[in-house]
């Protein structure tokens, strides 16, 4: 497995990430630990969580469960060691979260503290920020993206207030590295350089979207994680599923992501269903399995630090780990080129 470095920190991840969004909703905690076991088998030393996980739906009553289930499997194998850990801080709006509080000094040792509780651990190798408190154009939201409320000074100055608390965090042991999630290419540089005037721990990632299907990465935010040692930890590789092309054809599998969200989080469109069947018949041509496919080409982008995948059975858990060592040569990459520019932005 190819360890890739987390920005300017000591940390190496390995490029595949086990992501857990499932875990405590579509999969049980017994799932889970079996998922663990065979990812770290498989050379996986990486880990992504967040406090308000599990998803499909996100609610109340689940809110913590999914680092509860993982903190159960530090229990019972003691190999906290083995596991690069990062979970997530809710952004402002999550209701079932601090009521909604946003992301502050007020909230964040209150926050590290629940997840080092639930997680049975007394440190997190990567604290990441779900969401900016300004808003994001993530999530379907680029459609109608309008920065121009947002105060730069508000910014600047909420940007210091969370630099200073985080750095308490990391002097009491509890964080080694600081991440952004659904940043963008400004805000990520505005952390940057408030970290570097008024010290706190340099931005050592970003997770955000990142697919096929999903290239808003490919242009300012791919400068600046090459530019700034700031890598990607791309989510949603597969498109919520769309990529493995079990929709296709109006199905619906029992049990899917599209059985519980209808609309995949707005990725269900017309345009994206004619852009999964191009990218089924370049990996036909090929001999290639589709999800694997999909996978591996994100190992190809120069900016990737880990890419993180979910699997609610073993079988797609396995599926996914065949994309480890599956290297697409130059055709494959001229073909899947061609695609995106006859299918640019499907949703």
């Amino acid at each position: 497995m190819k360890m890739n470095r987390l920005g300017r920190t000591n940390i190496d991840v390995s490029e595949f990430c086990l992501g857990s969004m499932t875990w405590g909703t579509q999969n049980t905690a017994e799932e889970a630990h079996d998922q663990i076991d065979r990812a770290l088998d498989a050379g996986i030393n990486f880990i992504d969580t967040a406090e308000m996980y599990p998803v499909n739906p996100v609610s109340a009553e689940t809110i913590g469960r999914t680092e509860r289930i993982i903190g159960l499997w530090f229990e019972r194998d003691m190999r906290r060691g083995d596991v690069v850990l990062a979970t997530k801080h809710s952004g402002e709006g999550m209701a079932a979260v601090r009521d909604g509080a946003p992301i502050s000094s007020d909230t964040i040792a209150e926050a590290v503290e629940g997840s080092l509780r639930r997680l049975k651990t007394d440190y997190i190798d990567l604290y990441q920020f779900h969401w900016p408190n300004r808003g994001s154009y993530m999530f379907r939201k680029n459609w109608a993206y309008d920065p121009s409320g947002q105060l730069m000074l508000d910014t600047q100055n909420h940007m210091e207030d969370a630099l200073g608390a985080l750095q308490d965090e990391v002097k009491r042991g509890t964080i080694r590295a600081f991440g952004l999630s659904n940043e963008s290419a400004w805000g990520t540089t505005k952390w940057l350089e408030v970290a570097d005037r008024v010290g706190g721990p340099r931005v050592a990632s970003i997770q955000n979207e990142y697919s096929l299907l999903c290239r808003l990465y490919d242009t300012d935010l791919a400068e600046m994680s090459l530019h700034e040692e700031v890598p990607l930890l791309a989510f949603s590789p597969l498109a919520a599923g769309l990529l493995t092309g079990k929709y296709q054809n109006g199905a619906v599998p029992a049990k899917s992501r599209m059985s519980l969200s209808a609309d995949l989080g707005g990725r269900k469109t017309d345009r994206a269903f004619t852009a999964v069947d191009a990218y089924l018949e370049i990996a036909r041509e090929h001999g290639l399995d589709p999800t694997q496919m999909a996978l591996a080409w994100c190992k190809t982008r120069p900016f990737m630090g880990s890419i993180i995948f979910g699997s609610t059975t073993m079988e797609q858990l396995e599926v996914c780990l065949g994309a480890i060592d599956l290297e697409l040569d130059d055709a494959v990459i001229a073909d899947i080129d061609a695609a995106h520019r006859q299918h640019p932005m499907p949703y």
